[in-house]
């Protein structure tokens, strides 16, 4: 046999492997309500190649490919435990496995790397949250996306409606469109079918009602059969506890921001202040999609080697607040055209780092260039640090970090050498450490930080109201602190 029929046999044989993963993982999902990760990647109604590639990238992080004869028998263990619902990694059960000398078998590892999620220790599976989407722009549709996939279990999140302005004939159908293909992040998974004499769009066997209207106080949501909902508000019209205090109408018991609040509302990065949020808090901001980019990194790289002051220069995708050509536009600069130019514009990420860490006493400034890509945007951070540093170590220490720590799942690694935007296009890690990039040079660092603006953040706003809606189920093997 030849090397490359031997290649082919392998890839084949991994192939059936995977194939046998779906059903587990998807039965997983469904009954049980357990999400199957893959180093902080969900595999739940994944391809047999997607299975394959995820397990491929896993070299991209911890410096060697990750084999599906590797992580099925931790799978396979999962099947025989009296599991509740919680999200289990099944990469890091391999990789913790492999470094334990205790010559446990894989299912004694397991059940014991799980016993949070099993036995009396389980969670009960919760009653659905209704969510209601107060506009249906970039992203309200993105986030629409991803509450609709995770309601596959039939428990967590149901998106029961989405507001918008009255529009002209066939709105509905519009709407639903631009929900089933975008230019951008491709095509909806799934079927989605419009229901115009009931102003309903069903979607994966969803059912979301399309409510008109200018005024949030004109909306009763009873009326619709909708009860103690969070209202994700994706217009950024009123960023004040006074303006989006108007959501708070009957059927309505919290409401997210997706832009910075400004007062008193609270700015929340997952991963990094969400458990500040207080129980009886009605209106919270996700803050923008640089400030969640910046905040995990700079936390983690506070935590570890301390940080005495920074500034952040973001190199940003155009965004629909530009104009496409030259034409009249309340912000200056932002007039010109978004697609033909770099355009110097403000970035109000700094000054909202105070708010996600109050602690952290260092100065950071920022400043924006908007460049003409229409996705994914880089975060180049630039830190004074507290002691002095060289690059393996600060390499070393983020790959772990995007690996084992609380924010694996906000912080991303890559060391492809020739990394571009385009490659993080749907990426659902709030910002992904460019490995090549990175300088440091004594007490200075220079981190390169890329994330989907889009995609990345929406994931951020839902993982926020799955918190506040008490449906963020915990993860196993617990990630070290």
């Amino acid at each position: 046999m030849t090397v490359n029929e031997d290649s082919f046999t392998n890839w084949k044989h991994r192939e059936e492997i995977a194939e046998s993963m779906i059903p587990i993982i998807g039965k997983l999902h469904r009954e049980r309500d357990v999400t199957v990760l893959l180093h902080s990647r969900s595999l739940v109604n994944k391809s047999v190649v997607s299975i394959l590639k995820a397990h491929r990238f896993a070299r991209q992080i911890a410096g060697k490919e990750l084999s599906v004869t590797e992580t099925l028998p931790f799978l396979q263990a999962l099947t025989t435990l009296d599991l509740g619902p919680s999200q289990i990694d099944i990469g890091m059960l391999a990789a913790t496995y492999k470094a334990d000398d205790r010559g446990l078998s894989v299912e004694a590892f397991t059940a014991e790397a799980v016993a949070g999620a099993t036995g009396a220790n389980k969670i009960e599976r919760r009653e659905g949250r209704d969510v209601v989407l107060y506009g249906f722009g970039r992203i309200g549709r993105l986030v629409a996306r991803l509450l609709i996939e995770k309601s596959g279990s039939g428990n967590g999140l149901r998106l029961r409606a989405i507001v918008v302005r009255g529009g002209g004939d066939q709105d509905i159908i519009k709407r639903a469109s631009l929900l089933r293909r975008d230019s951008i992040h491709g095509q909806f998974q799934g079927t989605i079918t419009v229901d115009e004499a009931n102003s309903t769009i069903v979607a994966n066997g969803n059912e979301i009602k399309v409510i008109y209207a200018d005024d949030p106080t004109k909306v009763d949501y009873t009326a619709y059969g909708i009860k103690n909902a969070i209202l994700i508000d994706n217009t950024g019209k009123w960023r004040d506890r006074e303006g989006l205090s108007k959501h708070l109408r009957p059927g309505i018991d919290k409401v997210v921001l997706t832009a910075p609040g400004k007062g008193d509302v609270p700015n929340i990065v997952h991963g990094v202040n969400h458990d500040t949020i207080k129980p009886d808090e009605q209106i919270l901001s996700c803050a923008s999609c640089t400030t969640n980019a910046i905040v995990p990194p700079l936390k983690a790289m506070e935590d570890e080697f301390g940080v005495l002051r920074g500034h952040v220069e973001t190199v940003h995708s155009f965004t629909n607040d530009q104009n496409l050509l030259d034409n009249y536009h309340k912000s200056e600069r932002r007039g010109r055209s978004a697609p033909l130019n770099m355009v110097i514009t403000e970035t109000g990420a700094a000054s909202a780092v105070a708010k996600a860490l109050p602690d952290l006493k260092a100065k950071i400034t920022g400043s924006s260039i908007r460049v003409p890509v229409p996705d994914v945007s880089i975060a180049i951070l630039n830190l004074q640090l507290a002691r002095e540093t060289d690059r393996q170590e600060v390499l070393e220490y983020l790959r772990e970090v995007s690996l084992t720590s609380p924010l694996r799942r906000q912080i991303d690694f890559i060391s492809a050498p020739d990394a571009v935007s385009s490659d993080f296009i749907g990426s659902r890690h709030a910002s992904i450490v460019d490995a090549g990039a990175l300088k440091v040079d004594g007490d200075n660092a220079i981190l390169y930080l890329w994330y989907d603006n889009e995609f990345g953040y929406s994931c951020q706003v839902v993982r926020v109201v799955q918190y506040v809606s008490g449906v963020e189920y915990p993860t196993y093997p617990a990630p070290a602190v």
